[in-house]
């Protein structure tokens, strides 16, 4: 707590300079940071002033031998037990880039359509619970299905924790179900992989890119965005010739400004790459994601016969799937995270 507390007043005081908010982009990593930390300190904090009320309260229905106080308080103590929970399993979030804002994708797999729409019913299910936990997230590139659903999409998500939480999810997704695209009704298995990258900004990034080493790309955005959007070649793909990497950018209008969104992706996927070379526990966690077909799967979503969606990471299982599309995930991200924390404590 003092050392986060420190963290927290230092921020605050470069945000107090008047000259803060002059340049927004270095800003929001700034603010962004602030509300991680806040979200770390406060809840401490409330719990503490409750405890000293509770414990004031206590006194006082004993001396005057109230016993629906006493009821009240045994309610609220196991509500901050609870709490207590929550501010336990943040504490796990404690790696280097946890409190980042991340680049999240989804791609299909093996399945063809059935993937497809697969990625798709993935997508909303990951929107739902960016909304539940007041995350913002920008579309920055959508590659359609050929009959149904996405190939692939990339999001922006912004948000205390964004990325330590989202890593959780890692890996490759098996859905089993009855088709909705077999005239006979058969069931079938699908796939789709998700991938979470942190966002480093260009002061955490010392880097240089040789134009040379780039192939710029210019094309009409393949979806929906109004008109103009469509009618002009303002999405941006960009090829970095060394690495291989390939980043795009649709989500604007202007091409001047999905170039610099498709620049830092593509500079947080260098500078996580030269991570990855130095750090072998990070780069067997975006290497166990193997292929995108059977065998490699972190969690199964079970439609037929029964249905149940388990993690094969840490067992946990529920069988409420229509509540787990609809967004309500955290239950398997806490899970994975005890899990890892657990891991770590062994190694």
């Amino acid at each position: 707590m003092p050392a986060k507390q420190k963290l927290c007043a230092q921020l605050e005081e470069k945000m107090s300079a008047q000259d803060f908010w002059d340049n927004p982009d270095a800003a929001k990593p700034v603010v962004s940071k602030l509300s991680a930390t806040k979200s770390l300190i406060d809840p401490v904090i409330d719990i503490g002033n409750k405890i000293a009320d509770l414990d004031e309260l206590f006194e006082m229905a004993v001396a005057e031998n109230e016993t629906e106080t006493l009821a009240d308080i045994e309610t609220e103590i196991a509500d901050l037990e609870k709490s207590c929970v929550r501010i336990e399993l943040t504490g796990t979030l404690n790696g280097p880039d946890d409190m980042r804002s991340c680049f999240f994708s989804i791609h299909a797999g093996a399945g063809g359509t059935e993937s497809c729409d697969w990625a798709n019913m993935l997508l909303r299910m990951y929107t739902r619970y960016f909304q539940r936990n007041k995350y913002e997230y920008t579309e920055y590139d959508i590659t359609p299905g050929e009959e149904a659903g996405v190939r692939s999409v990339t999001l922006k998500v912004d948000g205390p924790f964004a990325f330590g939480k989202l890593s959780c999810e890692v890996g490759v997704h098996r859905l089993v179900r009855i088709s909705p695209f077999d005239s006979q009704k058969r069931r079938h298995t699908s796939f789709a992989a998700v991938d979470v990258l942190p966002e480093y900004d260009d002061i955490d990034i010392d880097l240089e890119i040789d134009d040379k080493d780039l192939r710029l790309d210019f094309y009409r955005a393949s979806g929906a965005g109004g008109q103009h959007v469509n009618k002009t070649s303002s999405a941006v793909r960009i090829t970095h010739t060394p690495s291989g990497i390939v980043v795009q950018c649709q989500n604007d209008r202007s091409q001047h400004r999905n170039k610099a969104e498709a620049m830092g992706m593509l500079k947080s996927k260098l500078y996580h790459l030269e991570q990855q070379k130095r750090d072998s526990e990070l780069a067997k966690l975006y290497g166990n994601k193997g292929e995108i077909a059977w065998g490699s799967q972190i969690r199964s979503y079970i439609f037929q016969p029964y249905q149940m969606i388990k993690d094969h990471r840490t067992n946990f299982q529920k069988g409420n799937v229509e509540s787990v599309m609809d967004g309500d995930i955290e239950e398997f991200i806490e899970s994975y995270l005890r899990y890892r924390a657990e891991q770590k404590n062994k190694t």
